[in-house]
């Protein structure tokens, strides 16, 4: 059995996330103001024929809220037999000659229609690439409040407030919103997607927006996928690399790894920048916000850009030679140790365990 020598591994027992944080300090930044939130709208994806989890977990948190719940995908990909198990009633196709190839401001026009047509006073998106792109163009054709990034939805069908994290994730702040209409992004992997105690019988109907040519200025073209690769956004693990991994060619122990743990492959910033990775797998406040069941952080330091997209990780594992390294004050197992030498022998040993499983 491979062993870690000139390593140390340490535990840490502190209170998760519940609140923020800043050294010994739990605070929340309260800004109240009145919503009467009576009908949402989910805006649903699929992939490949299933639905996407990220809209799963954004069904789960509108029905969690007692809300009357309309559920709204572009085309018909989207079938009543994906959302049933979560006690979606009402599904709404949105169809349009204008909408067959992908563009934020058709699909973000034809939503805001939508919504209104529904007479909902709520829109809920996933806090992934669409959601970013889509939410904020409806929230101004809807007049709408954007609260962006929440982690948490509190209050009932008379009334709405959500909990999003600000300061790079030092602070919770509790917003309200004024506007009649508001819209929310929701932080992926936050929000527990959560099957109904039985599957509701799904009324499915098609809605046509009113469009033209001066709603779809901005097409896409072309998508260059990245086939069997796992989205950060989607992942319940991921293994992320920085600058201590010393190079691109190195980057094989991480993936190592992420293929032995069934996880997505992630990375800093400074990573990023220098082209040794894709853009599409950086982590953090200029990346992406990722909130996994486990966050494994290969040779990165832990700067506070980095600790924003990754902080609200349910579990955090670090490896690095530094032991004063920022990133052990946030985890919950270190490793203090050389990543060549540590990684390897990782991977070794969780191969072994998953072999014998």
């Amino acid at each position: 059995m491979p062993t870690l020598r000139n390593s140390s591994v340490f535990f840490t027992k502190k209170p998760r996330r519940s609140k923020a944080h800043i050294g010994t300090a739990s605070f929340y930044i309260l800004n109240f103001h009145i919503i009467i939130m009576k009908k949402i709208l989910v805006f649903i994806e699929e992939k490949n024929g299933a639905l996407k989890r990220t809209s799963a977990e954004a069904l789960t948190a509108a029905m969690a809220t007692g809300a009357s719940v309309v559920g709204a995908a572009i085309g018909s990909g989207v079938t009543p037999e994906m959302v049933a198990p979560y006690g979606l009633t009402n599904l709404v196709h949105i169809r349009h000659a204008l909408l067959e190839r992908h563009s934020s401001q058709a699909m973000a026009h034809a939503i805001s229609q939508c919504s209104v047509a529904e007479g909902c006073d709520a829109l809920f998106f996933a806090a992934n690439a669409a959601g970013k792109e889509i939410a904020p163009r409806v929230a101004v054709r809807l007049n709408a409040a954007l609260i962006s990034d929440a982690v948490e939805i509190v209050g009932g069908s008379s009334s709405i407030r959500v909990k999003r994290p600000v300061f790079a994730g030092k602070a919770l702040d509790i917003v309200e919103s004024k506007t009649a209409v508001t819209v929310v992004t929701l932080r992926p992997n936050v929000f527990t997607a959560k099957n109904a105690e039985a599957p509701s019988n799904v009324a499915v109907a098609s809605f046509e927006p009113t469009m033209d040519a001066e709603h779809c200025k901005v097409v896409v073209t072309n998508v260059v996928r990245n086939e069997g690769t796992l989205d950060v956004l989607e992942a319940d693990t991921i293994v992320s690399g920085g600058r201590g991994m010393k190079g691109p060619e190195h980057f094989h122990l991480v993936e190592d790894l992420a293929k032995t743990l069934g996880a997505a492959v992630g990375a800093s910033r400074a990573v990023v920048d220098a082209g040794w990775r894709p853009h599409g797998e950086q982590v953090g406040q200029t990346g992406k916000t990722v909130s996994p069941k486990m966050y494994v952080a290969c040779g990165i330091s832990g700067a506070v850009q980095h600790l924003a997209g990754m902080s609200s990780s349910k579990i955090i594992v670090a490896i690095n030679k530094d032991k004063d390294a920022p990133i052990f004050k946030v985890a919950d197992y270190g490793i203090v140790g050389d990543v060549f030498d540590v990684l390897p022998k990782l991977t070794s040993r969780i191969s072994e365990i998953t072999s014998r499983s």
